[in-house]
């Protein structure tokens, strides 16, 4: 089993980073491995609603989207990491997972998924609600700790003296240990997805 953690900060080495680390080393405890991805530095561009995906399985743009888009197949949960920047989520990784899940989500529906968030101090609920409207959409079960999947500071030295938030990030990985076990256990006993057959239906208030 394998959950692929996304640092979803420009800043490499910084308080995602921080808290990303403490959900793997908990979850390697458990016997499951984890590998923390980082989607860059560079310019992410926002879905162009160009339906190139559509037709050829991937972005338009070749870019950490496509790159990540091919380990999510492989992977079996995810736990997503965002920055706020003026009560809202980081640009860069909007733009990622607005074109991830857009482009490729058939690879990470019905794996389990978690929302991380870092701020200095306020802000972090409204983004962690946003990150968790990806999976809602998308058929993933939520991870969730004893308190909001979030660590506070303004750089890493200060998460690491966030006891609480490192504290919940080990139980969101705890938890998500416990949750790729029982799916294995599930699959073992013949238990599939009974997603439904029904064709989707989109209602659109047009006269």
């Amino acid at each position: 089993m394998e959950v692929l953690l996304v640092n979803g900060s420009p800043i490499k080495e910084g308080c995602c980073s921080r808290a990303l680390e403490e959900v793997a080393s908990s979850l390697k405890k458990n016997g499951v491995d984890a590998e923390i991805y980082w989607i860059g530095n560079k310019p992410l561009g926002g879905c162009l609603a160009c339906g190139y995906c559509k037709s050829h399985g991937e972005c338009v743009m070749k870019d950490a989207v496509n790159d990540f888009a091919k380990k999510a197949k492989e992977a079996d949960g995810f736990v997503f990491a965002a920055p706020v920047y003026y009560a809202g989520m980081a640009g860069g990784m909007k733009s990622f997972l607005d074109r991830l899940f857009y482009s490729a989500g058939e690879a990470l529906r019905y794996k389990p998924g978690a929302a991380v968030v870092s701020s200095r101090r306020a802000g972090s609920t409204s983004v962690f609600d946003e990150i968790n409207k990806f999976f809602t959409i998308n058929q993933m079960p939520l991870i969730s700790s004893r308190y909001w999947n979030e660590v506070h500071g303004s750089n890493k030295e200060d998460v690491e003296k966030d006891e609480e938030g490192l504290y919940t990030m080990r139980v969101l990985a705890d938890n998500m240990a416990f949750i790729l076990k029982c799916i294995e256990a599930g699959k073992k006993a013949g238990i599939t997805n009974a997603a439904s057959e029904e064709k989707p239906a989109r209602t659109n208030f047009i006269r």
